[in-house]
């Protein structure tokens, strides 16, 4: 897809994130699983239902755009799915685990503030009213739920084991 308009550019960032959305509401439940506080495990439970939400207002979108929805592969995502897994793996303590999990959870949402952020701009330049109305409920509930894990993380991180330099 040749980016020689600014339609064209929030087309190819609306595939972006449309992979990006899909692929975390696979993503939301594992870690949900690994999580060890049942207030963190809640926060994702919850967060992936709002996100197959945010799948289908984006297939919305495509619909008005009249095209068919596509996922382009969002490179940004693996990058922040592989942290995660490493924390997934890496992580002995279950603190230090959910301290690690609440980082990698914010690391995505704050790509994800960015990137709608982008889109409703574009969308209001382009002329998509309502297209700005569905992207802007979603930046609110990754908004809504960066600071609910923020709150988490006053709890979660204290609780993490230290262990004094050698």
């Amino acid at each position: 897809m040749a980016l020689d308009t600014l339609d064209a550019l929030f087309e190819d960032t609306l595939r972006d994130m449309y992979y990006a959305e899909k692929k975390l509401t696979k993503i939301l439940p594992k870690m949900a699983k690994k999580a060890s506080s049942a207030e963190l495990a809640d926060a994702f439970t919850s967060h992936a239902e709002e996100t197959q939400g945010h799948v289908d207002r984006i297939e919305k979108i495509f619909g008005m755009l009249d095209k068919t929805p596509r996922a382009k592969k969002c490179e940004a995502l693996e990058g922040l799915s592989k942290e995660g897994d490493h924390v997934m793996d890496e992580a002995d303590a279950e603190s230090v685990m959910d301290a690690g999990l609440i980082a990698a959870a914010q690391a995505v949402e704050h790509y994800e503030m960015a990137r709608y952020g982008t889109l409703i701009a574009w969308a209001n330049e382009i002329g998509l009213s309502d297209a700005v109305k569905l992207l802007e409920a979603s930046l609110a509930e990754e908004k809504a739920a960066d600071e609910k894990l923020s709150g988490i993380a006053t709890t979660v991180n204290p609780a993490a084991e230290r262990k004094e330099a050698a």
